[in-house]
């Protein structure tokens, strides 16, 4: 396993144990106590997974996670006490890949950390199809371009995801769960299905589905969703 870990926490200790616990030969560990010093390496290096915790006395980590996502598909694991449902969500669809709150076992945070690792070194994140055109809709998955009439699209990283699984099945059913496996990854059994209908209702809204006669995401109610693209009036 190698890679290049940044960590940050405002904790120094529970900084020492994560890198302790997650120590290993190919993995190199950058430690920030605050968002200064994390925003100066991140524009400078280049690294292969980021644990981020929220509450940081300079700032909300969750700030800091939008502006990777504007430039990083980088996988970040949040790290925080914040352990209500909604912080959950709102951290899913901010862009995070995994969300572990405090207090955490640091053998869970190992086999996620590496699980994140895996998934790189499979290169499995493979969002390489031609640019595609639906209706209102220009899909450039490659260079992560999405347009609906002609403007920019901002999808966060877990609607891309939820939107390129549909796109490479169109037709085809896909289960809620395994959704939710490809978004999530390995940390799939810790997210709430709330989650998947959060994320696809905002990926709606984006789309504009429905608003210019196209619908593009249909529910199939208690199974999951598929993309057929249809245009109103038509069977």
């Amino acid at each position: 396993m190698t890679g290049k870990i940044l960590i940050v926490e405002d904790d120094a200790g529970l900084g020492r144990g994560i890198m302790m616990a997650l120590k290993e030969e190919g993995l190199v560990f950058t430690h920030c106590l605050g968002l200064a010093k994390a925003r100066e390496l991140f524009e400078k290096e280049k690294f292969d997974l980021v644990l981020l915790d929220l509450n940081l006395p300079e700032g909300s980590g969750l700030e800091f996670l939008k502006e990777i996502r504007e430039s990083s598909r980088v996988p970040v694991i949040i790290l925080t006490a914040n352990d209500m449902e909604m912080d959950i969500v709102v951290g899913l669809e901010s862009g995070a890949d995994d969300y572990i709150t405090k207090p955490f076992s640091l053998i869970v945070l190992r086999a996620r950390v590496k699980a994140q690792l895996r998934r790189l070194e499979k290169n499995d994140d493979s969002m390489k199809e031609e640019k595609k055109e639906y209706g209102a809709l220009s899909l450039d998955f490659p260079r992560m371009e999405f347009t609906r009439l002609g403007r920019s699209l901002e999808l966060s990283r877990t609607e891309q995801k939820i939107l390129y699984l549909l796109t490479a099945n169109p037709g085809i059913v896909l289960k809620r769960e395994r959704l939710i496996n490809y978004v999530w990854t390995d940390g799939a059994q810790f997210v709430d299905e709330n989650a998947l209908s959060v994320a696809v209702k905002r990926l709606r809204d984006k789309l504009g589905d429905g608003r210019d006669g196209y619908h593009y995401i249909q529910t199939v109610y208690g199974v999951g969703y598929t993309w057929k693209v249809s245009r109103d009036g038509e069977n």
